[in-house]
């Protein structure tokens, strides 16, 4: 928990008290559903939760922005950004629904208002969002490509609507077709070791009507 007060020192006592309870219930619930390695769990919040806010280093949230997270997982980057943006809303989205198991425990367990889940494919989720985020489920083009038509038209934030995918390594061949992509050190916002290859990578897409 220092380790988020290293970097957000000016959180409510609502939300320090949610991000310490975080911990206890993945805990419980990872030994009955397993959906975090024991590893990341004994260093969930440098693995998990201040990764995911590597996001709100980059971007603070104007009230009323909408966000999906598609492959959550055990909920992550969506929950650790619910905390801290609660009066924005999130749609966590993830095929697998024994990890959606958890994180719907983990929803409920914090009181978070802010958040739904949906067990589905992210191609049949029929709804708009200022963002899409994501922690490296896919190559960008898949990527792009599941989520065609679901970024909203309206822009209420400092970056343009779109994606913000949370990935590692060398990602040249991958990004070389897309002009219009900012790629974010992680290692600029964080010191620790762990996130020196990590990097956010934002691609404005422009709306679509159907």
């Amino acid at each position: 928990m220092e380790l988020i007060l290293k970097y957000f020192p000016n959180l409510t006592e609502d939300q320090v008290d949610k991000f310490t309870r975080l911990e206890a219930l993945y805990q419980d619930w990872n030994l009955k559903i397993n959906v975090v390695s024991r590893k990341d769990i004994d260093e969930l919040y440098l693995r998990h939760v201040l990764h995911s806010l590597a996001i709100a280093k980059l971007i603070t949230f104007k009230p009323g922005t909408k966000v999906m997270d598609v492959g959550t997982g055990g909920g992550f980057p969506g929950i650790p950004l619910a905390i801290l943006f609660p009066e924005c809303s999130f749609h966590l989205v993830d095929s697998i629904n024994k990890k959606l198991n958890v994180v719907r425990e983990v929803v409920a367990g914090l009181g978070l208002e802010n958040v739904k889940t949906t067990h589905s494919r992210v191609e049949a989720i029929n709804d708009t969002y200022d963002f899409i985020v994501s922690r490296a489920v896919a190559a960008m083009p898949t990527f792009v490509h599941w989520n065609k038509g679901k970024i909203a038209k309206e822009q209420r934030n400092t970056l343009k609507n779109g994606i913000l995918y949370l990935k590692g390594g060398d990602l040249t061949e991958e990004l070389k077709d897309y002009r219009s992509v900012t790629i974010y050190d992680i290692p600029d916002f964080y010191e620790e070791e762990f996130f020196d290859t990590k990097k956010i990578v934002h691609l404005p897409i422009k709306y679509k009507g159907k």
